[in-house]
């Protein structure tokens, strides 16, 4: 079972930068994607972005592309969110998510089934 825990969270002003982390542990292959998902109030949960374990492939979604970055470290046991120009639009709790898959090569995605979550942390952009 992987455990998932985010830290990071916080007030920023339009234009700032916030850097999220997810600690993870359990877990008993390389082969698992671990994405950041977001969840503004009254609006649905929001793949943003996820890298793969394995080899490091990354995806973004529109809405963060060239604003968000997300990395790993060696370990592999933590994955950051950089943010970058925020927007208010950002404001929404931040979640990790992983999902083991089948082998290398696959694609990094935010629309497997993610089944392990973190608690989430509040990122609110506001002036």
């Amino acid at each position: 079972q992987v455990q998932l825990v985010e830290s990071g969270g916080g007030l920023v002003q339009p234009g700032g930068s916030l850097r999220l982390s997810c600690s993870a542990s359990g877990f008993d292959t390389n082969y698992y994607v671990i994405g950041w998902f977001r969840q503004a109030p009254g609006k649905e949960r929001e793949g943003i972005s996820c890298i793969n374990r394995s080899d490091g492939s990354t995806y973004y979604a529109d809405s963060v592309k060239g604003r968000f970055t997300i990395s790993i470290n060696d370990a592999k046991n933590t994955v950051w969110l950089q943010m970058n120009r925020l927007k208010p639009e950002d404001t929404a709790v931040y979640y990790c998510g992983a999902v083991r898959v089948l082998g290398p090569g696959l694609p990094p995605t935010v629309d497997y089934n993610y089944d392990s979550w973190g608690q989430g942390t509040q990122v609110t952009v506001s002036s």
